[in-house]
């Protein structure tokens, strides 16, 4: 792993781990499906239109389509949907520290659904990060944390793990600016349904909204989504998930520097355990280099 890619994969990690912070922010001053069909509305189109300029196609595989629509409904519909409405009353921070568990919980069901192994670093890994997340949840609880929007926060990372399993080898076949958009524009789809059914619009205009919302599109909306993409063309999808481990890290300072939520010492211990427990598994599924490569 060279330093482009070391520097590219921390990029990635601070642009996705400050979403929440974005979004803690939006959902304080507008309602939040809505919110998130505008964005994933503009953010969807202006990557189709990209992409087209890239001379990509819209026309798919089956299995491109299938990757896109799952996507789409469980990563920007559900996953997305669940954090903003949860972030009315739940902190920037617990709901990183929430998310970035999504990298265990598909280790897990690896090994229980699918029959993986998984080395003994994994497995210390694994038992790192509940250990992290039930000495953050115990503190956080008894601090009178929302226990419906922690529910709510379980429920959307658990629908991104079954994305990430339900699409696992598919490939992008070049088009993946292309793809991206047209997951956004699915989700969103989705996002308008549910808030013309469920929501009554309401926006309080305010300068820290616009910041806010022109963030949330542009960083965390279409950079992070296309530098992940060039991570994982350089040095393969496996080697780049090492870098989720960064979210919980960067995602409570981002809070803490830019909301001022509250940082305790058991949340420092507890993002601590849960980055090393993240990293660990991630580690422990890497192969190592074959001697040709090695010799190159």
């Amino acid at each position: 792993m060279d330093i482009r890619a070391i520097a590219l994969g921390v990029a990635f990690g601070v642009m996705w781990a400050s979403a929440f912070t974005s979004a803690r922010v939006i959902v304080q001053y507008a309602s939040p499906l809505h919110a998130l069909a505008i964005r994933f509305l503009i953010s969807g189109l202006i990557g189709v239109v990209l992409a087209r300029m890239l001379g990509q196609s819209w026309h798919l595989t089956r299995r491109q389509w299938t990757a896109t629509i799952v996507f789409g409904v469980c990563q920007n519909a559900l996953y997305l949907g669940l954090n903003f409405v949860a972030m009315q009353t739940v902190e920037a921070s617990l709901a990183a520290i929430i998310a970035s568990t999504m990298p265990l919980i598909v280790a897990i069901a690896g090994w229980a659904v699918f029959g993986e192994k998984l080395p003994l670093l994994g497995v210390a890994g694994l038992f790192a990060g509940v250990v992290g997340v039930a000495i953050i949840m115990g503190a956080r609880v008894q601090g009178g944390a929302d226990l419906y929007g922690i529910a709510l926060c379980a429920i959307a990372v658990l629908s991104l793990a079954v994305a990430t399993m339900s699409v696992r080898g598919a490939s992008s076949g070049g088009n993946f600016l292309m793809i991206v958009g047209l997951q956004m524009l699915v989700g969103s789809a989705l996002l308008w349904g549910a808030a013309l059914s469920f929501e009554t619009f309401q926006v309080t205009w305010s300068w820290q909204l616009g910041v806010a919302f022109a963030y949330t599109v542009v960083v965390p909306g279409l950079m992070a989504t296309l530098v992940w993409f060039v991570l994982v063309n350089r040095i393969g999808a496996v080697r780049a998930a090492v870098f989720h481990f960064l979210t919980p890290f960067f995602g409570v300072l981002t809070a803490w520097v830019l909301l001022s939520e509250p940082l305790g010492w058991s949340d420092v211990i507890g993002v601590a355990i849960i980055t090393f427990g993240i990293l660990a598994v991630q580690l422990s599924r890497q192969k190592p280099a074959s001697p040709a490569k090695q010799a190159a």
